[in-house]
Parts: structure tokens; C-alpha cells; sequence
């Protein structure tokens, strides 16, 4: 098995947190304690392990109770919005109450599937923004196609909410500015690395403040494209993987791949309400 490409060795390492990791997906089943010891020997040293309903939030929660350095969200994807339901919200209480969970979703808007009808999605969203405010969690957001809609949503509680991170953020500069305007955190993946689809938003990167900026793979998905070597398994995106994308980030900001990784790991436990 091929190592996971990384530009640095020794005990100095930069220490990097992870704040979208989908650990729970299938296709870790099989190495997941592998895939998180190549993690931290690449410097990743926190990771949000993200759960978009509420099995794969509870398995979220369960996996990081049992490790320190990992932690969870909870909640439900704009996919899935349609079954939101008072049972569930019921079943998200209990998850949110819990000391590995971090965070308030993944909740949002995708209005490019709509695998859920737009009111629904609506409905979910709004409904677990009042949950977060109830259980004063930050939200972890789910954003695609949806941005008229999506922000003024946002907006409504935003006062009222301890943080917000737009996850895995691939929008308009319009998109970037309201955002920022609303006092999110904004979290890059590695779309940055692909230089044709991620070509816009290589250009937006530099108008992140530096205490607004966070790192994430999405792992397994949004496997960096221009990866020197090829990954540990094929096609599939891992948190060991992140230094590479926060060294893209790093250059397109003209800063030095040390202080991009001290300052997004700061960001990520000061949002997320962590010491570890």
C-alpha cells in the first residue's frame, strides 16, 4: 500500500485539525484505524467527524467518544430533509446533548439534487438552526445552488447562533462577502487543488481573514487532483491528506504553510469549543 503523500517529516510537523471528515462512510469500514494513524503521522491532530442523519451521527458521536482527538456533528442533510419529523428532532436532541458532539448538522440547502423538496429542506433548515441556538452549538452548513434562499435563512439566526462554519465552500465572491458579513468561518476542501473546477475559488481563497479560515478533506470525497503521488487507496480522499491541501492553500495565500496550519487549527477548536 502506497503511503499518503506529505512534504514534511520528523517530530516538528505542522499540526493541522480537519473539520470535515465523513470517518463514517463505507468505504473506511475496512481501515478506519489505519486511515486515522496515517492521519496523525501526518500532523492531523483533530478532526469533526461529520453526520448528516441521525444513524451516521450516532456512529459519529460513538467513534469519537472513544478517541481524543476526534469529534462529531449531528444532524440532517438537505438530502435527506424530507424525513425531518418531530421523532427525529427528538433523536437529534439526545445526539446534541452529548459531550463528543461539537456542532449543529450537517444541515443547509442543496438546491442542485434536490433529492428533498425545496419547502422541506427549508423546514429541516430553519428547524435545526433553532436547535443549535437551544443547544448553543455552532452549525456546520451545507450549502449548493441555494444562496438566495440560504442566507437570509442563515441571517434570521444568526445573531442568536455561537458560530457558523460554511462547509466545504465552492460559491460566487457575492456568496463569500454575505458570508463573511454574517461572521461564518469558511471551510476549504480540496476543490482549491482542481485547477479547472476549483479555478474560482483559488482566486477567492486570500479574501478569507485569517481567524475566519478552515481546513477540511470531505473525506472520502474531494480527492485533491494534483495529489504527486497517488493516494493510499485509489480515488479515495482521507485526512492524512490535508496538509497537502493546506499547503495549496497556504501558497495561494502567500503565507507560510506553518502559520496556515497553527491558525486554522486554532480557528477549528476555538469554533468548536475544544481543548484537545
Amino acid at each position: 500500500m502506497n503511503e499518503p503523500h506529505t512534504t514534511h517529516c520528523g517530530t516538528d510537523i505542522p499540526r493541522w485539525a480537519d473539520i470535515g471528515v465523513n470517518l463514517t462512510d463505507k468505504q473506511f469500514r475496512d481501515d478506519r484505524d489505519e486511515v486515522l494513524e496515517r492521519a496523525r503521522r501526518a500532523g492531523v491532530t483533530w478532526q469533526l467527524l461529520t453526520g448528516t442523519n441521525v444513524d451516521e451521527s450516532r456512529q459519529a458521536m460513538e467513534l469519537a467518544s472513544q478517541h481524543h482527538d476526534l469529534f462529531a456533528t449531528a444532524g440532517l442533510h438537505p438530502h435527506s430533509a424530507r424525513f425531518y419529523s418531530p421523532a427525529l428532532e427528538n433523536e437529534l436532541r439526545e445526539l446534541l446533548s452529548q459531550d463528543s458532539v461539537k456542532a449543529a448538522g450537517e444541515m443547509g440547502l442543496d438546491f442542485n439534487r434536490d433529492f428533498s423538496p425545496r419547502p422541506d429542506q427549508e423546514r429541516a433548515f430553519e428547524a435545526q438552526l433553532a436547535l443549535a441556538v437551544e443547544y448553543r452549538l455552532p452549525v456546520f452548513l451545507h450549502e449548493r445552488d441555494a444562496h438566495e434562499r440560504f442566507a437570509p435563512i442563515l441571517k434570521a439566526y444568526r445573531d442568536h447562533l455561537v458560530g457558523a462554519v460554511v462547509h466545504c465552500f465552492t460559491g460566487s465572491r457575492q456568496a463569500l462577502f454575505d458570508y463573511l458579513d454574517l461572521d461564518c468561518h469558511i471551510g476549504i476542501t480540496g476543490w482549491v487543488c482542481d485547477e479547472r473546477r476549483g479555478k474560482p475559488l483559488a482566486e477567492l481563497v486570500h479574501n478569507i481573514p485569517d481567524n475566519r479560515l478552515l481546513l477540511e478533506t470531505d473525506a472520502p470525497y474531494l480527492l485533491p487532483r494534483d495529489l504527486p503521488e497517488p493516494p493510499p487507496k485509489k480515488r479515495r480522499n482521507e485526512p492524512s491528506l490535508l496538509p497537502w491541501i493546506g499547503e495549496r492553500v497556504a501558497t495561494l495565500r502567500a503565507q507560510d504553510v506553518a502559520s496556515v496550519a497553527q491558525m486554522t487549527s486554532a480557528n477549528a477548536r476555538a469554533l468548536f469549543q475544544s481543548d484537545a
